[in-house]
């Protein structure tokens, strides 16, 4: 029988590499529900979930475990954003301006962020002795894995206020992940976030516009 769950379970071979089923329909996934959010549709959250639930597994199967427990996270806030969405009904347009945090916050949030991430790599580096039967092989790259996991969770929780500095977090968690995955020889994936990081400096330099333009309209 089958596994397509397995990244060994090849789907086709492009240019010589080797593309799994549980890559290939992941990542389409995601990009979908990436689509479905910016049309505001209820459906990025279960296709977002599915995708999230097919990045778990391989990033598993990689080695990669701090990016499989951010994808737990993903799962928890895919649920509860399905459940809210729900609640509230159609979502609409908010014209609220976006800023930057004070430098002090910055760099207090930076050093957190920081922090957090180098004693999550520690750990990282170490959870296969403490539960060999669950995680038989050593992680892969655990402090450089680990620093851009909590990073993304700092993105979210940034961009969530709608900060603009979200977007430096973002382009460096990219930046990290392209040359990361593409060592891993999930090259797919790697290619996926060459993609995101242009949607990042996009992102970037327009919410510095319209926070430029604000500035121009109170002075």
């Amino acid at each position: 029988m089958v596994d397509l769950l397995s990244i060994n379970t090849i789907a086709f071979t492009i240019l010589g590499y080797p593309m799994s089923y549980i890559e290939l329909v992941g990542t389409i996934l995601y990009l979908w529900s990436v689509w479905l959010m910016a049309r505001k549709q209820m459906l990025t959250w279960p296709v977002g979930i599915l995708s999230v639930l097919l990045y778990m597994s391989l990033f598993y199967q990689i080695r990669l475990y701090s990016d499989a427990l951010e994808q737990v996270y993903y799962l928890l806030a895919s649920g509860y954003g399905w459940w809210w969405w729900r609640q509230q009904g159609p979502v609409e347009e908010s014209p609220t301006g976006f800023f930057y945090s004070p430098r002090r916050q910055s760099l207090l949030t930076l050093g957190i962020t920081l922090g957090v991430g180098l004693a999550l790599g520690g750990m990282m580096g170490q959870v296969h002795t403490w539960l060999p039967q669950w995680l038989p092989e050593a992680a892969a790259f655990p402090f450089l894995d680990a620093i851009t996991t909590v990073m993304s969770f700092t993105a979210m929780a940034l961009m969530a206020l709608k900060r603009i500095e979200s977007w430096f977090y973002w382009i460096v968690v990219d930046i990290i992940a392209i040359g990361l995955y593409y060592v891993k020889e999930v090259r797919f994936l790697s290619l996926l976030y060459v993609l995101l990081l242009g949607i990042a400096i996009h992102g970037l330099r327009s919410w510095h516009h319209v926070h430029r333009a604000a500035n121009r309209h109170s002075a």
